[in-house]
């Protein structure tokens, strides 16, 4: 659900809870007699090994939650690839110039609705829920009549980003589903995905009728499209970080590829895991795999079956359990 540009998000920190369980395991085991030296010691290094867990657990929730916690490896990987090709930041910012930026802002403020405590306030809240989990800072968001399901990301440079959300996604998902769609276009501004995204949507925009840039533009595409790909799965697992339930990120995912409002109470996430498992088995043997790689290149999102797939992969990882632990320590595990 890209869009527009992104930029670097701000910081809210989350407050700190008593220390894990595991601080004082120590403590379930009977207590030996108090008369002996080797019992004082021993009480000794059991307040020391509680004091080390309860600092662990303090410094991790002071730091709070970062986008590297949950970035995709592909996200990683792809991102160290584009870095690595000399004056693609200021080409993005030559193809993107100050009057361009103006016009997107002014579109979207004079076209939408400004959502605010006083403007639509259960959207409010959910954003703003959502932004404290990611520990980053809620940009403002727009609604928009629009008859094609869709959300994104837009950051100019010296300004406020905003999200932009199609009225026809909020008739086709629930309270909690248009969370993880708002937390999953955080994640674009969580992980400072910003100059690559103007650069991806610039594509999409017809950059190849700009003078001189159609070169440049053919040449980066595949590049910038593998990237957005990989950027897309880092932030399901941010909408997931919000939402906690695997299977509301994978309705949402599934009422995109086929959902309408009057069809949403008989979809089902089970047969659409099952579906996601048909496609890998067709695509696992050479001819498959060629076809799912000449599906895939030309797109700037995953298929829906390959994301529903990721997402669900991920939710039973120990990299999961672990970033959840973090956002316990932060107190943040029940917002």
């Amino acid at each position: 659900m890209a869009a527009p540009p992104a930029c670097a998000p701000g910081l809210i920190s989350g407050r700190t809870l008593p220390s894990q369980p595991v601080a004082f395991r120590c403590y379930w085991a009977p207590k030996p007699s108090s008369s002996s030296p080797t019992s004082r010691r021993s009480r000794r290094r059991r307040v020391l090994v509680v004091a080390a867990a309860s600092a662990r657990a303090s410094s991790a929730a002071a730091r709070g939650l970062d986008a590297d916690d949950f970035r995709h490896p592909l996200d990683k990987q792809n991102t160290l690839l584009l870095k690595a090709i000399p004056g693609l930041n200021d080409i993005g910012k030559a193809l993107l110039g100050p009057v361009s930026e103006q016009v997107m802002v002014l579109q979207n403020i004079g076209s939408s609705v400004l959502v605010s405590p006083n403007q639509l306030p259960d959207l409010h809240q959910l954003l703003d829920e959502a932004a404290k989990v990611l520990n980053t800072e809620a940009p403002d968001l727009y609604i928009r009549q629009n008859p094609v399901p869709n959300a994104y990301t837009l950051a100019i440079n010296g300004k406020k980003p905003f999200i932009v959300v199609h009225t026809s996604l909020i008739e086709l998902l629930t309270r909690k589903e248009l969370q993880a769609v708002l937390a999953h276009e955080l994640g674009h501004l969580k992980c400072d995905h910003g100059v690559w995204l103007t650069f991806a949507n610039i594509l999409t925009m017809g950059a190849y009728t700009v003078p001189g840039f159609g070169m440049v533009a053919g040449f980066l595409e595949e590049q910038l499209y593998r990237w957005l790909r990989a950027a897309e799965l880092t932030c399901d697992r941010a909408a997931l970080l919000v939402v906690r339930d695997p299977k509301v990120v994978i309705s949402v995912l599934m009422k995109l590829a086929g959902g309408c409002p009057s069809l949403a109470d008989q979809l089902n996430v089970d047969a659409f895991l099952e579906q996601a498992r048909s496609y890998d088995k067709a695509a696992s043997n050479p001819v498959g795999w060629y076809i799912r790689n000449a599906q895939t290149r030309e797109l700037s999102h995953p298929l829906p079956v390959m994301r529903a797939r990721e997402i669900d992969e991920w939710s039973r990882s120990q990299e999961y359990k672990t970033v959840m632990q973090k956002l316990f320590q932060m107190g943040l595990n029940r917002v």
